[in-house]
């Protein structure tokens, strides 16, 4: 799974908690702001949704014979497709958690 975007979500986290506590100013905040955070989490999701179709065509396959598949291929797959689901999984509960504190703070 490519990381990249669940870095550049962590780092928008990061930089909206230090400009929240005042840690850092706005000006500061650059390379965070150009990136969108809704397309770099529509990209992790949609690359989670890859990786689950790709493994399920080929346990599939596989299972009806038709291609040339291997049964370590099929199950390496798999493995990839559960990492990258757990993976987003703890993202999406960071995500919660991080909107819950926010919604908790008094202004």
């Amino acid at each position: 799974m490519d990381r990249s975007g669940i870095d550049n979500i962590l780092e928008q986290l990061n930089a909206a908690s230090a400009l929240a506590s005042g840690i850092k100013k706005p000006s500061e905040n650059n390379e965070a702001a150009d990136v969108d955070f809704s397309q770099t989490l529509k990209a992790a999701i949609d690359k989670v949704n890859d990786v689950q179709q790709t493994a399920g065509q080929l346990s599939r396959d596989f299972v009806s014979g038709e291609s040339n598949t291997d049964l370590h291929e099929v199950m390496i797959s798999l493995q990839k497709a559960n990492v990258s689901f757990q993976s987003m999984v703890q993202v999406r509960n960071k995500l919660v958690t991080a909107y819950q504190e926010i919604m908790n703070m008094q202004v």
